[in-house]
């Protein structure tokens, strides 16, 4: 007999559950990967088929009728879930973009050189900082150690006088730790060094405050947890470095006459417009407009508060079954996803799918569920039932050594 989950974590009636009608893929799956792609929203689909009879019957008219500011405008819908002032959000094609962007304003060759990091970091991001050696960088990149979180005493120790950057996620990706950003931000203001906080897996499932932390830039994007597609990730630099900072990765829609197509050196606007380049992803936009609008009315402290029920609730299951979990012990040091290391792990998931059990898999983290919350507790009983049916029934055999595209 199983053994009953804590009373705490018990299903009640939840608030949020009328949310579920306005995403159609949650009614046909046990939708559990908004770490990875959130829902798509049914307004997402009225915002493209407007996209799409603006293109038709105003054609480059559309350009001076909305979308020549889109970039700022749909910033300003992700400002108002991450506090941010209007303007200080820019759109971009993806976070690598965004994070070169920012890398792009510094001078690595100079008194500060260094960049630090951690190991747990979206592979992504090491890329880039790896392959910018050849631009000074060096790069320092800090062990976690448990493979879970992040050893907070050596990595502010790793931030000294010779740092000029620290792009650092707020919520790991494989473990869904939550890092302490603003004791991050603490020590790099105290010796001069900036921070580039990624909020990809935060934003939308953990409550981020941009003014409060003071940090100097932020990345994310409207993928995951808010909810918008692809192609409209974000840009967060802090308005009193506008006048500052001039990037290096640049374009015309950063410049302070762009209709003027003046040949020579940039001339930069004075405002979050400078961070900008070339002509903007308009249909992604689009796409991201209702997901951002319904996480912002919803609010951070309602999602917050189910997340971490719902994510105890997973831990709790997963113990009972007898596996390992790659997450915190600790809520509030959890994100919206838990990973759970079952048997198997890469083929599961892969059965999982086939029974429209939407999960995925990370190599050395396990099996990710990630409810959100539109998910019912129910779902989350139902996906760790599944889980052991498949290891039981011998059902992941099939899957062991098919090719997964990782995403």
């Amino acid at each position: 007999m199983s053994t009953p989950l804590p009373r705490a974590l018990a299903a009640a009636r939840d608030p949020l559950d009328r949310w579920r009608r306005e995403f159609p893929i949650v009614g046909r799956t046990n939708y559990l990967i908004s770490n990875s792609l959130g829902a798509m929203p049914e307004r997402a689909r009225a915002d493209l088929a407007e996209y799409a009879e603006t293109w038709a019957t105003r054609g480059v008219r559309a350009w001076e009728e909305g979308w020549w500011t889109l970039a700022v405008d749909t910033g300003d819908l992700v400002g108002r879930v991450v506090h941010a002032a209007p303007g200080s959000i820019t759109m971009h094609q993806n976070v690598t973009l965004a994070s070169a962007i920012v890398a792009s304003c510094f001078d690595f060759r100079r008194r500060r050189p260094k960049v630090v990091m951690v190991d747990g970091e979206f592979p992504s991001l090491l890329y880039l900082y790896h392959r910018m050696k050849s631009q000074g960088v060096e790069l320092e990149v800090v062990k976690g150690g448990d493979g879970v979180g992040v050893d907070m005493e050596r990595l502010l120790d790793a931030i000294d006088e010779r740092t000029a950057l620290v792009p650092i996620s707020h919520v790991l990706f494989r473990s869904a730790f939550v890092l302490d950003a603003q004791a991050i931000v603490d020590k790099a203001q105290a010796v001069g060094a900036r921070v580039c906080l990624d909020i990809f897996q935060s934003a939308g499932t953990v409550p981020v405050d941009l003014e409060a932390l003071g940090v100097d830039f932020a990345v994310g994007g409207a993928l995951k947890w808010l909810c918008g597609g692809p192609g409209a990730a974000y840009l967060y630099v802090r308005p009193d470095l506008h006048r500052e900072l001039k990037p290096r990765l640049t374009g015309w829609q950063a410049h302070a006459a762009p209709f003027a197509f003046e040949a020579g050196p940039i001339r930069f606007r004075v405002d979050g417009w400078r961070f900008l380049t070339g002509t903007p992803n308009i249909p992604a936009l689009y796409a991201a407009r209702a997901g951002l609008g319904i996480v912002g009315e919803i609010g951070a402290a309602a999602i917050r508060e189910k997340s971490v029920r719902q994510s105890s609730r997973l831990v709790a299951l997963a113990e009972r079954e007898g596996w390992e979990v790659t997450a915190s012990p600790v809520p509030a040091r959890r994100g919206g996803t838990v990973a759970i290391d079952c048997p198997y792990g890469g083929a599961v998931s892969a059965a999982l799918n086939a029974r429209d059990v939407v999960v995925d898999y990370r190599p050395g983290a396990g099996v990710r569920l990630s409810p959100h919350f539109y998910t019912r507790d129910r779902e989350l009983d139902e996906a760790v039932a599944a889980m052991r049916e498949v290891l039981d029934t011998g059902a992941y055999e099939e899957h062991l050594h098919a090719k997964r595209t990782v995403t």
